[in-house]
């Protein structure tokens, strides 16, 4: 029986990985879990889970949850904070990790757990992007697995052959095509972008996501960072990722062979097939997602980006050629930007400018230690906060 430890377990991907877990009880115990501030949903998850650690992000959720497990009479330990971040990702009875806590916030915990040799579950695209060759670098170091968690880049490992480590030329690998749906604007016309509300850009036509990722799926800076994620979870340059549209969201991704052969990964749009997939690996068990119907799918579209209407996939693919600290500030960067849209203070096509904006106001350097990346990526949210007055509203 494994442990699993998660780290934000009350979002999306954090209650998927509950449900896939409930449905293999004989195979996974849940040893620890975190959220940021729901307190009654981490309750639920404690009172039919068990953990024997919990941590919180806001002090007061925190003591509001010890009362609330007081009165069950449970004798699960709560902890605040980063300190308890770190504490759940390296509980000692986990032998498994879910990093599924959006933002910068979980680099650090899920990077302890790499150092203990922990098996990876890695949902957190910021562990990566933010500082993706100190992240691969201590993995191997240390021998930890890390398995994909995203729908694309679990799409992309299961249809790699074994040994791809030794790089994509030496098992016969040409290129990474990173399937996009899209999103909701895929055909609405460019000179109505401007326009458009939060509530609109986080209706997604085919997942079911937070709020912020739901912006990130609608301007394409998803897969701008998925990207980057790509290019260090396959050590793949970065002229040997492409990125596809397909709206059905039915092909998760694809890798094309020297000799002409192009493996895919097929299946109905739902977390639990990647989290199952990862749980079991190398085996596989059920996931609780009804099987694809070809039938009802009937046709599967393909088109290239346009990046004018999604200019933050541009920026993203100009990010990672320039290496350094570029890809991090242009994941600081764009949660700022996120953040101000969905609070109504910057325009839908403002999230591009403001992040174009910083990265061209940025100083680059090297990145050539993790201190120094999450000091640029502090830097960079201060910069965009004051790069915010000069972005047309």
């Amino acid at each position: 029986m494994r442990g699993v430890a998660i780290l934000g377990s009350t979002g999306s991907i954090g209650v998927s990985t509950l449900d896939v877990i409930a449905r293999q009880p004989e195979l996974y115990r849940v040893v620890a879990l975190s959220a940021n501030s729901d307190v009654q949903g981490l309750l639920q998850q404690i009172r039919q889970h068990r953990p024997q650690l919990v941590a919180m992000a806001s002090p007061a959720s925190a003591a509001e949850l010890q009362r609330l497990l007081r009165a069950d009479g449970s004798p699960v330990e709560v902890m605040v904070g980063d300190a308890g971040l770190e504490a759940v990702a390296t509980h000692p009875d986990a032998t498994d990790l879910m990093a599924a806590i959006v933002g910068a916030a979980g680099v650090l915990p899920t990077l302890a757990a790499v150092r203990l040799g922990r098996r990876i579950l890695l949902a957190n695209k910021e562990a990566l992007v933010v500082a993706g060759g100190l992240f691969m670098s201590a993995a191997r170091a240390h021998g930890a697995q890390i398995l994909p968690i995203d729908s694309e880049h679990n799409a992309i490992f299961q249809c790699l052959p074994n040994g791809f480590s030794r790089g994509l030329k030496a098992v016969g690998v040409d290129r990474i095509l990173l399937t996009a749906s899209g999103g909701p604007f895929r055909c609405k016309p460019i000179e109505e972008l401007h326009e458009v509300t939060p509530e609109q850009a986080c209706a997604h036509p085919n997942w079911d996501m937070g709020r912020k990722i739901s912006v990130d799926s609608a301007t394409m800076m998803n897969k701008g960072l998925e990207i980057i994620e790509a290019r260090w979870l396959f050590d793949a340059r970065p002229d040997q990722i492409d990125v596809v549209v397909h709206p059905q969201s039915v092909i998760h991704s694809l890798v094309q062979y020297v000799d002409g052969s192009v493996l895919a990964q097929l299946g109905n749009p739902d977390m639990r097939t990647p989290i199952a997939h990862a749980l079991a690996w190398p085996e596989r068990h059920g996931a609780g997602v009804a099987p694809l119907d070809l039938f009802d799918i009937a046709r599967l579209d393909f088109e290239a980006p346009d990046l004018a209407r999604f200019p933050c996939l541009r920026l993203a693919f100009e990010a990672v050629a320039a290496a350094g600290t570029a890809p991090a500030v242009l994941n600081a960067a764009n949660e700022v930007a996120v953040a101000q849209f969905l609070r109504g203070a910057l325009a839908y096509t403002g999230i591009a400018e403001l992040v174009e904006r910083t990265l061209q106001a940025f100083e680059h350097t090297e990145a050539d230690d993790l201190e120094a990346l999450l000091q640029a990526d502090a830097r960079a949210r201060n910069l965009a906060e004051q790069q915010l007055e000069k972005v047309v509203r």
